[in-house]
């Protein structure tokens, strides 16, 4: 893990906004709906508290892990039968080298203007965690943007539960107190929950293209560019979407909604459809 100061006043709005939603789903929602000392209240405690705490945990993974560094060693090998694919740069057909960083840079990797430095596997950099978003920290991304789906779905779902219950009651008094906290609870979780949502599908959608954001992107102009020239734009990564699904989340199922990241290797060389291709003719 980085071992720099992580905490900027986007970050801080984050860390903010989730212990108010906590709190707030805890000691008003549920205790209004159901009473925090009864089953169903104890249950939903519980149940809302270990996707806090998992999206906690997953968010602080995000801000503090390394995206992943260039190795200051690190030298293309056109002969390296692991590497089949060199990417070039778009003019001049040469091998990616960063001026700014002074080495040549891996496929998948770019620089960020903020870090100045390389990132391998760069996605994006990302102002909310104060850190690039690559090839060591996407998954722990990704699955802190699920559980914060979760969350505020869930919180959004108790609220209105609230509500309606709180409507019920006679008591006056009751109702207006918690006045405050419904509207603002509203006003932060519906924008957040739609804006998240989007969000998780969209890297999902990536996920499952074996594509980062700056792939994306970049496909679209080399997508242009190839059926403008005659050609056919194919992207290489792609495996197929559970090749492609595994290769971000791990092999297990169970650790795929867990901070591990043992299987994503080293960051330099990534499977293609080549390595796949070279395989079946072996096999034959």
């Amino acid at each position: 893990m980085s071992s720099t100061c992580k905490i900027s006043l986007p970050v801080f709005v984050v860390a903010s906004a989730i212990t108010y939603i906590y709190f707030s789903t805890v000691f008003i929602f549920i205790d209004v709906w159901f009473g925090l000392t009864s089953s169903p209240g104890i249950l939903n405690g519980i149940a809302f508290t270990a996707v806090a705490f998992m999206c906690v945990l997953n968010y602080v993974h995000a801000i503090l892990t390394d995206p992943g560094r260039v190795p200051a060693t690190f030298m293309p090998d056109i002969e390296d039968s692991r590497s089949p694919i060199h990417e070039i740069k778009r003019k001049g057909g040469d091998l990616r080298y960063c001026q700014k960083c002074a080495h040549y840079k891996p496929a998948r990797a770019h620089h960020c203007r903020v870090c100045r430095r390389c990132v391998l596997r760069m996605d994006h950099h990302c102002i909310w965690i104060n850190n690039c978003v690559g090839h060591a920290n996407y998954k722990v991304f990704f699955i802190f943007v699920l559980y914060a789906v979760l969350g505020c779905i869930y919180s959004l779902i108790l609220l209105m539960g609230s509500i309606y219950n709180d409507a019920e009651k006679d008591e006056q008094q009751s109702r207006g107190s918690f006045t405050n906290a419904y509207v603002i609870s509203g006003l932060l979780l519906v924008p957040l929950s739609v804006a998240l949502t989007v969000l998780l599908g969209w890297h999902i959608y990536l996920i499952l293209q074996n594509k980062t954001t700056i792939e994306y992107h970049e496909g679209v102009r080399a997508l242009y560019l190839a059926e403008k020239g005659g050609n056919v734009f194919t992207n290489f990564y792609d495996l197929g979407a559970y090749e492609n699904l595994i290769s971000v989340l791990g092999p297990s199922i169970f650790s795929w909604v867990c901070p591990t990241s043992k299987h994503i290797g080293s960051g330099i060389h990534f499977p293609t459809t080549f390595d796949r291709a070279a395989a079946t003719s072996r096999g034959m």
